[in-house]
């Protein structure tokens, strides 16, 4: 289908209907002016332009020839008929249902006999049962990297951008990214390892500390560290360093110094699953796809 029409052949569409994009960071693309409707406007001019008509109404079944079981059409609110040379089906998946999405297209896809993938939220936030996570809420991390590990450390997914901490877990685009990669059912625990500083190595980030704790030698740690992290930050990675707070600077050991390294480099948080499908951005499963031929879409 993309070989066919590919994400190009969408932008080079909407710009020849006069809607500028732009790409922004892991080649998502915008409207120039930020603003989604400016996609919605631009798409109803086209149609618009091509005497598209409107009708309002709900598709509640399709409409066949029962020799030959072509779809003629559609009924709309239980008796209007509503016949047509072609009925596309693009109601959406399970997903964002403040769009309209209800799930009305697996049930009509049925009817012209697709069998259906059961629906499961793809693209969506994580979860976590890290009771620190909550006090975090609302902090926004840019350029990081971040791993998403098996229990048995394998990495099955990497990623660079930004996240952000939720009361009930993480968020952000790599995050978003990253939950396409869970198993659907597994027994295995999942973790995400946060580097918060990916453009120092370990010993680049351990001469970093050596420079700021020179700087405030006469200071408690947790009063030391507001140089190199967000502010938020600092109460939960003292306390998850295993080092007292109140250890004055000039009394910190190389094997201190190495602990904090280590945690600043692989900051984890333990995953216990994903939010519902109705905060994901997109559905995964639904119509098999080996039964659709990906040159007409039919």
């Amino acid at each position: 289908a993309f070989s066919s029409f590919s994400p190009q052949d969408m932008i080079d569409f909407l710009q020849s209907e006069g809607l500028q994009t732009k790409v922004e960071r892991g080649n998502r693309v915008f409207p120039q002016s930020d603003k989604a409707m400016d996609v919605v406007d631009t798409l109803a001019s086209c149609m618009k332009k091509l005497h598209v008509i409107q009708l309002q109404g709900r598709a509640d079944a399709l409409l066949f020839e029962k020799e030959t079981s072509s779809v003629l059409g559609i009924t709309c609110d239980n008796s209007r008929k509503l016949f047509a040379d072609s009925v596309i089906l693009c109601t959406g998946g399970l997903s964002y249902p403040q769009t309209g999405s209800t799930g009305d297209g697996y049930r009509l896809s049925q009817q012209a006999g697709h069998s259906i993938v059961p629906p499961v939220p793809s693209l969506v936030p994580m979860t976590s049962d890290a009771g620190w996570c909550k006090s975090l809420q609302g902090l926004s991390l840019k350029n990081i990297s971040i791993r998403l590990l098996r229990e048995d450390g394998k990495c099955i997914y990497e990623d660079f951008g930004e996240l952000l901490f939720t009361h009930f877990g993480i968020s952000g685009p790599v995050v978003l990214s990253a939950s396409a990669h869970l198993p659907k059912k597994s027994a295995q625990r999942y973790s995400v390892s946060i580097d918060l500083k990916p453009a120092l190595s370990e010993q680049q980030l351990d001469q970093r500390l050596q420079r700021d704790f020179a700087k405030y030698s006469n200071r408690d740690f947790i009063n030391a560290l507001s140089d190199l992290l967000p502010r938020k930050l600092i109460p939960v990675i003292v306390q998850r360093s295993g080092i007292d707070g109140q250890t004055k600077i000039h009394q910190m050991t190389r094997e201190m110094r190495r602990q904090l390294v280590f945690l600043i480099k692989n900051f984890s948080v333990p995953i216990t699953g994903v939010r519902p499908i109705e905060e994901a951005i997109i559905t995964s499963g639904g119509v098999n796809v080996r039964e659709v031929n990906p040159k007409t879409m039919e």
